[in-house]
């Protein structure tokens, strides 16, 4: 970035050094929030169907009187971006409806100070 700024290098130079950025680089990383590859999250579905498939087999084949096994907790992944933007909207207007809520009853309760607020 200096070095364009300085103008030793174009814009087009700038451009082209910034489209070859490995795809797991710092950038890529900070761009997804997390540092897992498509690999990773590859792998991980592999190790959740796994668990699975072992989990029915192993209740195909329980005695008829023991209780079926239930299916192990999937590996963690992050949450997308998307869905921590919608988590945090969501608690800012369920706050916001709970203050609104809170100073209704407040003024309810108490009338002088709700004509001054």
């Amino acid at each position: 970035m200096a070095e364009y700024w300085r103008g030793e290098i174009s814009l087009r130079k700038l451009r082209v050094l910034v489209e070859g950025l490995p795809p797991n680089g710092a950038l890529a990383r900070a761009a997804a929030g997390h540092a897992l590859q498509y690999g990773d999250f590859r792998m991980a579905d592999v190790v959740d169907l796994m668990g699975q498939l072992v989990t029915d087999f192993r209740n195909a084949n329980r005695a008829e009187k023991s209780p079926p096994q239930p299916y192990p907790e999937a590996v963690w992944r992050p949450e997308p971006k998307s869905a921590v933007k919608k988590r945090k909207s969501k608690d800012r207007r369920e706050a916001t409806e709970a203050r609104s809520g809170y100073l209704r009853i407040v003024a309810q309760v108490t009338p002088q100070y709700a004509e001054k607020g």
